[in-house]
């Protein structure tokens, strides 16, 4: 499975921005996708997820009410719908993708850089 990530760039503050992933390879055996993001000298933090089979969603308290998820099955594709952008958004987004096999998140993509600036 290989995943692909795009749609991130530079954004002032109260902004929005939309990132993509598409999933390629393998992906019948998709579970769930979701979306991380690092923070220079912070930990990885979970956003926000997606069940392939149903699209049921789960969201950090930190994104609720600003960012969705969202999926095209035909595609391959998850979105992250992200609305009033705030300076601490500022990180590298990945996307991952979960296996029916797997109790984690396995494949990853490269990342796409989300600045906010104030």
């Amino acid at each position: 499975v290989q995943l692909q990530a795009s749609g991130g760039g530079l954004v002032q503050a109260g902004g929005s921005l939309r990132l993509s992933c598409v999933a390629s390879g393998r992906t019948f055996s998709t579970d769930a996708m979701g979306w991380f993001r690092q923070a220079p000298g912070k930990e990885r933090e979970f956003l926000a997820a997606i069940v392939w089979s149903g699209g049921r969603t789960y969201y950090a308290d930190s994104v609720k009410g600003r960012f969705t998820i969202s999926r095209d099955n035909a595609e391959n594709t998850v979105y992250l719908q992200m609305n009033s952008l705030k300076p601490e958004d500022t990180a590298v987004y990945y996307c991952a993708l979960r296996t029916t096999h797997d109790d984690k998140y396995n494949y990853w993509g490269q990342g796409t850089q989300v600045t906010v600036s104030s």
